[in-house]
């Protein structure tokens, strides 16, 4: 979708280079997102460090994220119009010029159209 709206997005491949305490505080204070939400809370990972119990906290969910960066949900798009996780994918259109944009189809089928084609 966003190569689709004219513009070469800088793909982070976290999970080789990793997350530190300091990016994944700016980014889900930039998306305006706690570390709970951020939390990719079905990865088995998750349900074996405990993460999804009540009482775990946010500097916990924070050392175990920077430790396992599988656990950050992704993606995380930042741009011009802000930084945003972007779950469902059509969230991403919040953040591009929506008139350059085709309607696409999802991995799941779904074909979503941004706001301008949707009259």
């Amino acid at each position: 979708m966003i190569r689709n709206s004219g513009e070469e997005p800088i793909v982070v491949e976290y999970l080789k280079s990793g997350w530190t305490r300091g990016q994944l505080l700016g980014l889900f204070a930039a998306a305006d997102i706690s570390p709970r939400q951020a939390l990719r809370a079905k990865q088995e990972i998750a349900t074996e460090l405990g993460l999804n119990e009540a009482d775990v906290t946010d500097e916990q969910l924070l050392e175990a994220m920077v430790e396992h960066p599988v656990l950050v949900n992704r993606p995380i798009v930042c741009g011009p119009k802000g930084v945003r996780l972007c779950r469902p994918s059509e969230t991403v259109l919040e953040l591009l010029d929506g008139s350059k944009i085709d309607s696409f189809t999802k991995e799941d089928g779904e074909v979503v159209k941004p706001p301008a084609q949707q009259m």
